[in-house]
Order: C-alpha cells, then structure tokens, then sequence
C-alpha cells in the first residue's frame, strides 16, 4: 500500500492506501445532528431575531464489504440511534461501483419545511474536477476508473461544502471522526476489487462574537481492498458513529459469539464459510454461499427493527439487489417531520 503526499511522491506504507486532498481534515460525529446557521454575526442581530435552523439525520450503521471468489457482497445494518437515523444504502454509481455515505446525508430546514439537501439520491450525479496539481489515485493504480473515484469524491466534497458554507454557529464535533464518510466499492478493469473510504471533515473559524465561519476540508482517501500480499482476505466492516459502533462481525465470529456459533452449527456450509472468513481466505467463498452466511448472521447481530440492505457486483453482469433498501415513508410534499426538542445537537453550549 502506498501514501501519496504532494511533496514527497509516492512511499510505502503498511495495511492501506492512503491519499489525503490539500487540507488536513478536522472530523467528529454525534448522534444526530442539528446544525444552527444565523444570518448574520450574534453580536449584530437585534433582539428576539429568530435564528434559521439546518437539520442534518445521519445515515449511521455498519457497512460489511465480503470480496469473494465471483463478487463483491456489500451489506448495511442501520444503527437506529434516534428516531430520524436513516439506513445507510448502497448507491449504484457505475456498472459496477456502488457507494454508501456515512453520516449527515439529509440536510433539511425546519423552519421552511425544505429538504436542502440529499446527498445519497444526489451522489450518482456528482462529479467534480480532478485538481492538476493535486496527488492523483491514478498515479498509483491508473487507468481513468481511478480518476473518477477522485471526480466522486471532489463532486461531494464540492455539495457538502456548499451546504455547510451556511453555518455560523460552532459547531460542536468531537475529534477522531468526520462530518461524512463515502465508501465505494467496485471492480476496477484490470486491476481487481477495490474498496476505498473517504472522510470529510470541516473547519471553523471565529469572526465576532457567536459568528463562525465553516468549510469542508478536502477529503482523505483510504483504500482497504485489496490488501498487502500475504495479508488476510476477509470481511471489511465500516461503522458510523464510532461512539456506538457495533462489535465488528469478524471479530465476533473471532469471540464465538453465541449468536453466530448457532448459525455455523446449523449447517456444515456455514461453519466453511466462517473458517474461510477466520483464516483469511474469503477469496474461495462462492457469492451464494456467503450471501446465505451474511443474511443470516447480519439478522442475528441486528439491533430491534433495524433496516438493512445487501447487493453484490460481479465483474460480467453488474450490480444486483439481494436486500433492496426499504421504501421510505410518505410525508406530506414539502414538509419534514418535527424535531424533538430534546434532540442531539452539534452546536456547542454557552460558556
């Protein structure tokens, strides 16, 4: 695995690759979030003006990535950490890419009832320009499908950072984790599986008084798949919060979960299918053998009423739903549901 750094050129570096964009992220998540933007510096509104509020649900949940030997099964489990989380959902991006966004991937206002922004229904569509003087994923792998990983990544960055130009509260994020995750999953021709995550972190600044003003940091890219020669080949798992992720499946299955140990008992082709993910030999698996493996053991380690989704992508044929992403529920064109007034919020406390 390499990073690719603007000054230095390509280096070796142990476990993953990684590619980070011109600024360093400062990243963070809460539960749910509620994003204050005021139109004007604190110290200058009159008083009883009334402040504009931005709602952000987050997509938040795990994401388990299988690269077997004759597809690529990626699956989601939502962590309903309050009433308004959304499932995280593959999106299909290309033929056979799918991406699935972690995260503040529903900005809406309260206030006029408008949704200001979806990004999971808006990602196919979002494309940006790769950067000449930036370090390119190309430059490592090549080939145009790199590049327009990087086009994916710059296009959400672009809608994010319009999105959160508005906010001038601070914003109240805990370090360690980003305002947004993208994780994209495909087949790269002449190159193989690949599995990449990119985080998007932001940035403020203090102008006057409560005023702040807040951007999107480039995002850095991770790639997780595929690994070093001689590494492990099995599950790759992504969560979002990371304060109330989940236990990884592997490591579960590593622990002999009660749970997991009476599907494998179950069936001698489950216990081949959970050796083959212990000993790091995913890449003999059979897609149909660990869907089987997957639905079942997802199911059993869900939280109650948790939405889930699976599809795979194989090189010939493409993308295919086994779980489609649930239907959403009807509201009223143009409305939002409330917010309660206890809910989470990133807006940092008065002092």
């Amino acid at each position: 695995m390499y990073e690719l750094c603007g000054d230095l050129g390509v280096r070796k570096l142990p476990g993953k690759r990684i590619y980070t964009g011109l600024a360093a992220a400062l990243s963070g998540v809460l539960l749910a979030i509620a994003l204050v933007a005021f139109a004007r510096p604190a110290a200058a509104q009159a008083p009883g003006t009334p402040v504009e509020e931005t709602v952000a649900n987050l997509a938040a949940g795990r994401v388990v990535i299988a690269v077997v030997k004759d597809a690529i099964l990626v699956a989601t489990v939502e962590n309903p950490i309050e009433a308004e989380t959304r499932p995280p959902e593959p999106v299909p991006l290309a033929t056979t890419r799918v991406g699935v966004i972690l995260g503040a991937v529903q900005w809406s206002s309260p206030s006029t009832q408008q949704e200001i922004a979806r990004l999971d229904r808006e990602l196919p569509h979002l494309r940006g320009p790769i950067i000449a003087s930036t370090p390119h994923l190309g430059a490592v792998q090549g080939g145009s499908e790199a590049s327009d990983i990087e086009a994916i990544g710059q296009g959400l960055f672009e809608r994010l950072y319009e999105v959160a130009k508005g906010l001038h509260a601070q914003v109240d994020l805990p370090p360690g984790e980003p305002l947004a995750e993208l994780i994209v999953v495909d087949y790269l021709a002449g190159y193989g599986p690949e599995v990449w995550q990119l985080s998007y972190g932001i940035k403020q600044v203090q102008e006057q008084g409560d005023y702040w003003t807040t951007r999107v940091v480039r995002p850095t890219f991770l790639q997780f798949w595929p690994p070093e020669k001689r590494q492990p080949r099995t599950l790759v798992e992504f969560a979002y919060p990371s304060d109330s992720a989940p236990t990884p499946l592997l490591e579960l299955l590593r622990k002999k979960d009660p749970r997991l140990e009476k599907i494998i008992a179950s069936d001698p082709k489950m216990a081949e299918v959970a050796a083959h993910f212990l000993e790091g030999t995913s890449n003999k698996v059979l897609a149909s053998d660990a869907t089987q493996f997957l639905r079942a053991a997802l199911d059993a380690i869900a939280p109650p009423n948790a939405r889930e989704t699976m599809a795979s992508i194989k090189e010939d044929t493409g993308i295919a739903w086994i779980l489609p992403p649930p239907p959403e529920p009807k509201t009223p064109e143009g409305s939002q549901p409330e917010r309660p007034a206890n809910a989470p919020t990133l807006i940092k406390p008065p002092q």
